[in-house]
């Protein structure tokens, strides 16, 4: 039982008498130490959740004693956190003073008679011996509780039998968050409320984020308190402890739950290894679907994981940060266990993920959530996966050129293969600026559009009078910038070679070029 001021009423060999209300909270504060002194003020020799004893000196003769000064000294202690107030009578003064009485009544300050014949000391003494007691009892309770939950720890499931320990320990609810924010277990079932929930998902998913040790208290709309504690080392977290009331705890209960953040944290460092291991296959069994061999693959997959997606799949190549590396796998390898069948994954060069042709929203979620750059291959069966995988892999290359997204293979089909001239080879730029130099140094200087002329040529079939009609000029016009820009071009314009050389610089160029404003 902790030391109270309802603990010490109790005690009949002290014969103390309440003198406010007996239905105060304040009975059943914590009482750390009892203080005795009749100063006027004497908050600075006090500390929170202590009590003070004083024979009134302070407030002088009873024709002295006024309202004022009695609810400004009740005030100083509340404001210093004192939780009782003990008055001596007979010392002094016969009684306790009643203006002392009403303004502790008013403030909620609970006021004790101490008889002539119990001395301060005796209090005092008696409440030292209760908080004595109490830390005790908490200590062998906490070494008691340590040895209950290292037990629980020994159990097949031992992440789950420690945090069910820990529940039944402090009876209260606790709960663990995976690193996607999920409620992988708690204790007991249903024990907290689906709003309050999902305040907690919420702020898990904000601390896991932030990739520090950390712990936040938390208080739900149903005024229920939280103590939420990050699990693993900083940069790479696992998890997140969540404990009901935890910011109530005093010391003993603390080094319960040190305890058991320790075990949860070891648990889940095996798992990591574990997974470590897990990785190694996967990307094993990537290399072999990569060249062409996925009934051994997906023999090895159904015994670890599941079955391998149905045909036809995609395959996604995904670029992910190296601090980031570890969480995206612990969150896919979740999603594996949530997707039966629906998803293999596996690190290589990139992250690679195949998932049915039809079914990707799990790489737009990832993509989402880490503001990836990702490239989707077109659908294809497993005995051309690795074409696929050589699909994801060009679409992503092309994908990291702009921002986080996802850039599909099919996409880059259709822009044709000069497009792609401009993605895969930054040198193709260079060399197309290099043929097209003469026109683009003529019109800058002259003032021709030379350079448009022969690319709407180009866009047109080398119809010169489409190409007039495009430009708003005579074809007799459109035709001299022709032959003009052949003459400045030192090329054949009529020849097909040179017309398909052009029109790919003008494709990796990207445009006719600057200073083409005013009419030739």
């Amino acid at each position: 039982m902790p030391a109270t001021l309802r603990s010490l009423l109790h005690r009949a060999d002290l014969h103390l008498r309440l003198l406010t209300s007996p239905e105060a909270e304040a009975l059943d504060a914590p009482l750390s130490w009892l203080h005795s002194s009749d100063l006027d003020d004497p908050t600075p020799f006090l500390a929170d959740g202590q009590g003070l004893l004083t024979t009134g000196k302070q407030f002088g003769t009873e024709a002295e004693v006024t309202e004022s000064f009695a609810a400004a000294y009740v005030r100083r202690l509340r404001q210093r956190g004192v939780v009782a107030l003990g008055f001596g009578t007979e010392v002094v003064r016969a009684g306790t003073p009643a203006q002392l009485v009403a303004a502790c009544e008013a403030s909620g300050l609970p006021l004790f008679e101490v008889p002539y014949e119990t001395s301060f000391i005796a209090v005092a003494q008696a409440n030292a011996d209760a908080v004595a007691r109490e830390a005790n009892a908490r200590n062998a309770w906490a070494l008691a509780a340590q040895r209950a939950i290292s037990l629980a720890a020994m159990r097949p499931d031992g992440l789950g039998a420690t945090i069910a320990e820990l529940s039944r320990q402090l009876d209260g609810w606790v709960g663990l968050f995976d690193v996607s924010g999920r409620l992988d277990r708690g204790y007991p079932d249903d024990g907290v409320p689906a709003s309050d929930l999902d305040l907690l998902r919420t702020e898990s998913l904000r601390l896991l984020r932030a990739g520090q040790r950390a712990s936040l208290p938390v208080t739900t709309e149903h005024r229920t308190g939280f103590t939420l504690q990050t699990l693993g080392s900083g940069g790479h977290l696992s998890g997140v402890l969540a404990i009901a009331n935890g910011g109530a705890l005093d010391r003993a209960g603390r080094e319960v739950v040190t305890a058991v953040i320790a075990l949860a944290g070891l648990a889940l460092q095996q798992n990591r290894e574990l997974a470590r291991a897990r990785g190694l296959l996967r990307t094993g069994l990537l290399t072999m679907l990569s060249v062409g061999d996925p009934a051994v693959v997906d023999t090895t997959s159904r015994e670890v994981w599941g079955p391998l997606p149905a045909e036809p799949v995609r395959i996604a190549a995904l670029d992910v940060a190296d601090q980031d590396l570890d969480t995206v796998v612990d969150l896919l390898e979740l999603w594996v266990q949530d997707r039966p069948g629906r998803l293999f994954f596996a690190v290589d060069d990139a992250l690679f993920l195949c998932v049915g042709a039809d079914d990707t929203a799990v790489v737009e979620e990832l993509v989402s959530r880490y503001d990836l750059h990702a490239g989707l291959s077109d659908g294809a069966s497993y005995p051309y996966f690795g074409r696929a995988r050589t699909e994801a892999v060009q679409a992503l290359d092309r994908r990291r050129e702009g921002r986080p997204g996802i850039t599909e293979f099919g996409d880059l089909a259709r822009d044709g293969v000069l497009a792609h001239l401009a993605h895969v080879d930054v040198d193709a730029r260079a060399v197309a600026r290099a043929v097209l130099a003469p026109l683009l140094d003529h019109d800058r200087t002259a003032g021709t559009e030379l350079t448009r002329t022969v690319r709407t040529w180009l866009e047109q079939n080398c119809e010169y009078d489409r190409t007039a009609q495009e430009l708003g000029v005579h074809r007799h016009t459109a035709r001299a910038r022709i032959e003009h820009a052949g003459r400045l071009l030192e090329r054949d314009l009529s020849v097909f070679a040179t017309r398909a050389d052009l029109w790919a610089a003008f494709v990796v160029e990207g445009g006719p070029g600057a200073g083409s404003t005013t009419s030739a």
